[in-house]
């Protein structure tokens, strides 16, 4: 398990410290981390408020609030809401949220960490748990997006090429979240054309049998204007995704890309979603989720406690059943994780934040060039 995701680790977030080497960070405690101390100290602090985008931050809260004697409250805020928030707070003087657990590495890292309105923290006793490439900035967790099918409706994925989601078979039965409402699809798209613009070209020639010819400027943007232009359901969110692909009783259900975490859909909502675990040349991609800290809140101890505590196997369990994959590598994942995403981990396409500027400052030209092709 753990060799799983030090594999993620290597892709996913490869070069982060080169990527946040410019940025004033507090990577770690350079007197140690005392867990009494901390503890001692945070008790006379105010209670704290933690962003995040999932709504597992609540029971994360509580049961941190349970374990020390504290008093912490989870709010879910989308990662865009987020970077409002915490600007805004920083500016006025009055931070809100004391922990900040934002999936927006590249709005992070070019936004938030060069003007100081967060800081990383990475608790001494933690250090050799997480890889390099995930201390600075602290990644908390690697999530990941994959490419689904209905089990109920097809025996095996009926997708073996990304390049078979551009044929007319598969005209307006794709399914994913709008690009233009979600910033991690377009870094995708950005990531895509940086580190596996050769993939890409590989499996359009094994896809159709001869080399890509384009007048785009990448094999990538080449892909990404062909399903574009194959009208696919651009979806507001992942719960439209998740049931128009996985729900019940459907004869011809979509195909569709969406969060691992929608799996527990499976029993709570009898959909019937599997991973399509052949799909060449990945299977799925990911991001990372940052876990900093505001600069200016008046609970320090209290906050830098709740990052020690999310970096165990009992703190960030919550989010691990939704198969969000733990940088701490002592962390093994539940085998009851509903996706199966370990098994196919190492096919997944990892982040690989030396470009994350790019993709931040790249954000609007990929919109826009999704929205000149797309066709409903």
């Amino acid at each position: 398990m753990r060799m799983h995701i030090h594999r993620i680790g290597r892709t996913a977030v490869a070069a982060l410290g080169v990527a946040a080497g410019v940025i004033s960070t507090t990577a770690a405690a350079a007197d140690g981390f005392d867990l009494d101390r901390v503890i001692a100290a945070a008790k006379n602090e105010k209670p704290i408020t933690i962003y995040d985008s999932t709504g597992k931050i609540v029971e994360m809260a509580e049961n941190f609030s349970a374990k020390y004697g504290l008093k912490a409250t989870g709010m879910k805020v989308s990662a865009n809401s987020q970077l409002e928030m915490i600007i805004r707070e920083a500016q006025a003087d009055n931070v809100q949220g004391d922990v900040v657990l934002i999936t927006d590495a590249p709005a992070a890292l070019a936004q938030l960490l060069p003007e100081e309105f967060v800081q990383s923290y990475l608790p001494e006793d933690m250090a050799a748990k997480i890889p390099a490439e995930f201390r600075n900035p602290l990644a908390i967790s690697t999530n990941a997006n994959v490419w689904a099918y209905n089990t109920e409706a097809y025996d095996e994925c009926p997708v073996s090429n990304i390049w078979e989601l551009t044929d007319p078979k598969w005209k307006g039965k794709v399914a994913l979240v709008d690009p233009l409402t979600k910033s991690t699809y377009t870094d995708w798209f950005n990531q895509m054309e940086a580190h596996g613009d050769d993939k890409v070209a590989a499996a359009y020639k094994a896809h159709f049998g001869q080399d890509l010819q384009t007048e785009e400027k990448s094999a990538s943007a080449a892909w990404i204007k062909a399903l574009a232009e194959n009208a696919p359901l651009a979806a507001d969110g992942d719960d439209p995704v998740a049931e128009a692909v996985g729900a019940p009783g459907q004869k011809a259900p979509f195909f569709g890309l969406l969060s691992s975490a929608k799996f527990r859909d499976n029993e709570a909502k009898g959909y019937k979603l599997g991973i399509c675990k052949d799909l060449d040349p990945w299977v799925g991609w990911t991001y990372v989720k940052l876990g900093l800290i505001a600069s200016k809140t008046a609970s320090p101890n209290a906050a830098r406690l709740f990052v020690h505590y999310i970096l165990t196997e009992e703190g960030i369990a919550p989010q691990m059943k939704d198969g969000k994959l733990p940088t701490n590598t002592d962390i093994k994942m539940p085998a009851d994780e509903p996706s199966g995403l370990m098994a196919v981990s190492d096919r997944l396409f990892g982040y690989d934040s030396s470009t994350g500027l790019s993709d931040f400052d790249r954000r609007e030209e990929w919109q826009d060039f999704w929205r000149a092709n797309y066709s409903k």
